[in-house]
């Protein structure tokens, strides 16, 4: 295995002419972690004495709260139509077929290379929504966890913050149907899933910069029953009742109409009929709610995991995301299906898809937050720590030295105040890419724009992907 980057700064500190804490921007900070990566001083107002300085304003590094890595080498391989109805579920299908032919190898070099790219891009941590578990026809590898530990190492290697959700993945549809040929390589069972758990732990256990939950999913994938022996398993197991818990919901309006077919009840509302959820549950996408369920979303804590990239692409829709805020909902980002990997292109197409749907600007500001940017980025870095189950919620004692050091002297960075870094930051889009260095659990993993590894990383990546598309 290759070792992660090595720890490159001088001591376990930094000053901060600028940095964003959770009060908002503060003058002359200081920040010290220790040797686990642990920050055990966040100070305002200190002299810089002998500590090393920042070379920009530093912001809390952004946690991406959903991906699945290999599709990163699919991206611009379904933008021609099939059809003159290509939706999500065509797209589906080419996924499906490309997705047979990866091996464990291709699928180590497209992670690292992707978590590379997401560090490069302020991402300091992922929660890898993993779900090829078998060999091409479904046969089983020798070690049942193959393919979960070739995306554990790639983390490793790279050097960012991991939470692994390992997929259940049972049916082809709502009512048991029968799944179909192309996702043998997805199907297991609840058993076969928290056994899994168990041997990444005992392969590559749990520490500060990793942690392993499971993902059921989606309501149509997964039965009520499996549903609730995953989940009770799962809080029966070591370190598994704070576990992160990740499903797929309401993405499309076929879907939730698929589900009040079968079942009377919406996805959401299903859902919440059969578990209590809580803080430690995040729901993917979460696009098609009803009044009641955003409410009964927002009461239970459970994080919704907003891709909108992703959901653009495949024509989920938009979630309400006026709503989702006013009612204090706790949500994140995610790359989804990697097709961009920016948290900036992110947060501005969240913005952008609500001006286009009210026809008036800036709709997710607030009287007490007017500025979009500064209120998305707080709320996306908050949510998507509680999806990690890690703590990763920003610049504080007991968080984790997770932050990145923009571009002091980018041209359009450059000569801001601090209150306008943030929307120069999202909604000032050009060639360059204002992130300097990035810090995971206070390590530098990219200086000065560049990652040590990311080379050999884009050498094996290319490798991989031609290897993928050659007929």
């Amino acid at each position: 295995m290759t070792n992660p980057i090595p720890f490159q700064a001088p001591g376990h500190r930094l000053f901060c002419a600028d940095a964003l804490l959770a009060d908002g921007w503060r003058r002359n900070v200081m920040l010290r972690w220790d040797a686990s990566g642990e920050l055990v001083e966040v100070s305002a107002d200190c002299a810089r004495g002998d500590a090393p300085a920042a070379a920009g304003p530093v912001i809390p590094g952004m946690p991406n709260l959903h991906s699945h890595a290999f599709q990163r080498a699919m991206a611009g391989l379904t933008e021609t139509m099939g059809s003159p109805t290509d939706s999500f579920w065509s797209w589906r299908t080419l996924m499906y077929r490309f997705a047979q032919r990866l091996q464990p190898h291709h699928l180590q070099a497209i992670a690292r290379h992707l978590y590379i790219e997401m560090l490069k891009a302020g991402y300091t941590s992922v929660c890898e929504f993993h779900y090829l578990h078998h060999a091409q026809l479904g046969q089983a590898y020798a070690d049942p966890a193959e393919l979960s530990l070739r995306v554990a190492r790639a983390a490793h290697e790279a050097g960012i913050g991991l939470t692994l959700l390992p997929v259940l993945y049972q049916y082809g549809g709502f009512g048991a149907k029968t799944p179909l040929p192309h996702q043998a390589r997805f199907i297991s069972s609840p058993q076969w899933m928290l056994d899994l758990r168990q041997r990444l732990q005992q392969v590559m256990p749990e520490d500060a910069s990793r942690r392993y939950g499971v993902a059921p999913h989606s309501l149509r994938a997964v039965d009520a029953a499996g549903l609730a022996e995953l989940v009770g398993g799962l809080r029966a197991q070591a370190g598994g009742d704070d576990a992160p818990i990740h499903i797929h919901i309401a993405e499309q309006t076929a879907e939730v109409d698929d589900c009040v077919a079968w079942s009377g009840q919406r996805p959401v509302q299903l859902l919440l009929s059969q578990q209590s959820l809580d803080t430690r549950w995040c729901l993917v996408h979460a696009t098609h709610m009803s009044d009641d369920e955003y409410a009964a979303v927002a009461a239970s804590g459970a994080v919704v995991g907003l891709c909108p990239t992703t959901e653009a692409n495949l024509g989920d829709g938009l979630v309400d995301a006026p709503r989702l805020l006013a009612d204090g909902a706790n949500w994140g980002i995610g790359s989804d299906s990697n097709i961009a990997i920016s948290l900036r292109a992110e947060l501005r197409l969240l913005e952008y898809g609500q001006r286009l749907h009210h026809r008036r600007r800036n709709v997710l500001a607030s009287q007490s937050m007017p500025a979009v940017a500064d209120r998305l980025f707080g709320q996306a870095v908050a949510g998507g720590a509680l999806a990690t189950g890690r703590r990763v919620a920003g610049l504080a004692p007991g968080q984790r030295a997770d932050f990145v050091v923009l571009d002091g002297d980018d041209v359009n960075l450059a000569d801001r105040a601090p209150a306008q870094l943030l929307s120069a930051l999202v909604f000032c889009e050009h060639d360059g890419q204002p992130i300097r260095d990035v810090y995971v659990g206070g390590r530098l993993t990219v200086s000065h724009g560049r990652h040590e590894l990311e080379q050999q990383a884009g050498a094996d990546y290319r490798a991989a992907v031609a290897d993928l598309l050659n007929d």
